[in-house]
């Protein structure tokens, strides 16, 4: 994980610094700011490398941006981009089609290779996050990839998927397990906006395997939202998500641990951070947050999973775990 921001520059220099070395630089962008909001100007951003995919997550002060053709041409990046607004919103325009705006929490696509201009709708200034994919590393090759201009995912049943994914990517694990999530989340994302783009269709094989990387991870995240629900169960996470029991079951099949396994290890998990975190708060209270129907059970599974008892656990004190 590399993470910049401007706070290592002197402020007088700050804005500069971004637009020739960072906006040109690492975006293949330019940017533009009048001189005298230049003082107050604040941006920084992380990258991730994910495998031949980059993760960038960009915060700064209110700007106007281009990807003209001198820019194309001085950097090209023949990339699949998918943006996930976080901040207040931004206008696209100046490419082919129509203009549109960007809302928080909803995402876009596009090749990196096509002109645009773009700027925050509100004075907070841009914050979003921007997958890059090569086209040279995606399973579909297909030409028409670099002709997508950018534009926002207009089907809301393909949101909570992209949600679970990007969150996903945030928290991978490093080292061959978290490599091997990562390379699967990048080409969901990838194909995910393939088949808003109608490139590609979802009963193929690979949209097919697309929602099912992203079903997965957006169960994931159903069931760490209702981990405190003692009736958490597989008919109730489907039903959230839209599918059969069955298929729920069949989605964790191909994962490492199955759908009992990863709500009672979240639990275990939620209930170690309570220890650590609340050291005065009682376990039988712990252990009923975290959605055990008994104290007891949680004794069993704790000492199961630990070999220890939760009691001995925290007498341990943070340096023993």
């Amino acid at each position: 994980m590399y993470r910049w921001c401007t706070d290592e520059v002197e402020p007088h220099d700050r804005f500069d610094f971004w637009r020739e070395v960072r906006a040109q630089g690492l975006f293949g962008v330019t940017v533009e700011l009048e001189p005298e909001r230049r003082a107050n100007f604040f941006g920084e951003f992380s990258l991730r490398r994910l495998g031949g995919a980059g993760l960038v997550e960009l915060k700064a002060s209110h700007y106007t941006v281009e990807r003209s053709v001198t820019d194309i041409a001085h950097a090209p990046g023949d990339s699949l981009c998918v943006y996930q607004q976080l901040g207040s919103g931004a206008w696209f325009g100046g490419m082919r089609g129509s203009d549109f705006t960007i809302a928080n929490g909803s995402f876009a696509t596009s090749h990196t290779d096509q002109t645009y201009r773009a700027t925050p709708l509100g004075t907070g200034g841009f914050h979003l996050r921007i997958l890059k994919i090569p086209v040279s590393g995606l399973s579909m090759q297909d030409k028409r990839m670099r002709e997508l201009a950018p534009r926002t995912f207009d089907d809301p049943g393909l949101k909570p998927l992209l949600d679970a994914c990007f969150a996903d990517l945030g928290t991978v694990a490093a080292g061959d397990d978290g490599a091997a999530d990562a390379a699967s989340l990048v080409e969901a994302l990838a194909h995910l906006a393939l088949i808003e783009r109608g490139m590609l269709r979802a009963g193929s094989r690979l949209g097919q395997a697309a929602l099912r990387t992203a079903r997965l991870s957006q169960a994931r995240r159903l069931i760490a939202r209702h981990l405190q629900d003692p009736n958490l169960a597989p008919a109730m996470v489907a039903d959230l998500l839209g599918v059969s029991v069955r298929h729920l079951h069949m989605l964790f099949e191909s994962a490492a641990r199955s759908f009992s396994q990863t709500v009672t290890d979240e639990r275990l998990n939620q209930s170690r951070r309570l220890m650590r975190e609340a050291p005065d708060r009682l376990i039988a209270d712990i252990a009923t947050s975290c959605g055990f129907e008994s104290v007891a059970t949680y004794y069993r599974v704790f000492n199961a999973a630990y070999g220890i008892a939760p009691g001995d656990f925290r007498a341990q004190g943070p340096e023993g775990r």
